[in-house]
């Protein structure tokens, strides 16, 4: 156990360690730079802590590894809970049916292309193939640290989903605005704002490409926002319908109906009442903000910690095969979401 009595003080250590180099992350995140490409800081301390894991790793003393652990698990979980508190039911009406049901067909669509193309077609593991999926078509890094306890993953392969997420959302991130201001894409604000939140994967992305258009109105950056937050609710749903397909699927393999669990991801679960209870409106919003605060520097936390548990001769054998996969979500995403999002907004 991480806290008994031998293990307390190294846990506790371990933390503190993995708090050190969240803190760094957030300070580099904030910087106007790093700030106006869109990096949140998850992504710099899941660089941080890879760095930390091939370079100073051995240094580090062998006890503080079960607060590492701890970190990437446990308080992982409690951060994705309290990542309720970004959303109201309120937002996700704003947008409509038109918002709901271009999110729903994305999500759903890319996450079984990804899924489907990283194992068939590209020959990886499923394990790759689904944190991938789950970053490309739900909400980026945060989606791949939900989806790692459901799978039970190792840390390198949620390593490499990230990176395919920080690769493609940041192409889309600078594209999708170049490409609207020459007047590529036939849509009116809205319209457009609905496609922005139903494709890209980060939400700072998705904040950060409205910012880039010029003359871009209010009604397109809110139209993106909330469609985006509608995706990132539309994760606990996924998460619980993974989790009765991993247990089929163990049946299916050879288990023992007795011995196979059926694993429902119960932090899914909370984070929908947490995001009930935030629609409520009984929370002043500056104290919303600040729980957001100290829940993304949780999320830092959870992020570096994975890093810290990638070591580079984990990812032979892989190749090519995750940019491959990524790649074919991302067309998926811009090429395919337009034509939905065109359908969808004629047909609703």
């Amino acid at each position: 156990m991480a806290f008994s009595p031998t293990n307390r003080k190294g846990t506790i250590n371990g933390v503190i360690f993995v708090a050190i180099f969240a803190a760094a992350a957030t300070m580099i995140a904030d910087i106007s730079f790093v700030k106006s490409l869109g990096i949140s800081p998850l992504v710099i301390g899941i660089v941080i802590g890879i760095f930390y894991a091939n370079t100073l790793h051995n240094n580090t003393p062998k006890a503080w590894g079960s607060g590492i652990t701890f970190s990437g698990k446990k308080i992982l979980r409690f951060a994705i809970v309290f990542y309720g508190f970004r959303i109201t039911f309120q937002q996700i009406a704003e947008v409509g049916v038109e918002g709901f049901m271009v999110s729903l067909i994305m999500l759903s669509t890319t996450f079984v292309l990804g899924t489907w193309a990283g194992q068939r077609l590209f020959k990886m593991d499923r394990d790759t193939s689904m944190l991938s999926a789950a970053g490309a078509s739900v909400c980026g890094a945060a989606a791949v640290l939900a989806t790692e306890p459901v799978l039970k993953a190792e840390e390198h392969k949620t390593a490499v989903a990230v990176s395919m997420v920080v690769l493609f959302g940041t192409i889309a991130m600078f594209l999708y605005p170049a490409l609207y201001n020459v007047g590529f894409f036939d849509m009116d604000a809205k319209e457009f704002g609905i496609y922005v939140g139903g494709t890209i994967h980060e939400v700072a992305q998705v904040v950060a490409v409205p910012a880039s258009i010029l003359n871009a109105s209010a009604e397109m950056a809110n139209s993106a926002v909330i469609v985006k937050m509608t995706r990132v609710i539309m994760i606990a749903p996924m998460l619980i319908i993974l989790g009765i397909y991993l247990s089929f699927s163990a049946k299916r393999s050879g288990g023992e109906a007795s011995t196979v669990k059926l694993v429902i991801p119960w932090f899914a679960v909370y984070f929908i009442g947490m995001a009930g209870f935030n629609s409520l409106g009984v929370v002043p919003q500056n104290i919303v903000d600040i729980i957001n605060e100290i829940d993304t520097f949780l999320l830092t936390m959870a992020m570096t910690a994975l890093g810290m548990g990638t070591i580079f001769a984990k990812f032979k054998g892989l190749g090519l095969a995750p940019i491959y996969t990524a790649g074919l979500m991302f067309a998926w995403l811009m090429v395919g979401g337009y034509f939905i999002t065109k359908w969808v907004v004629a047909v609703f």
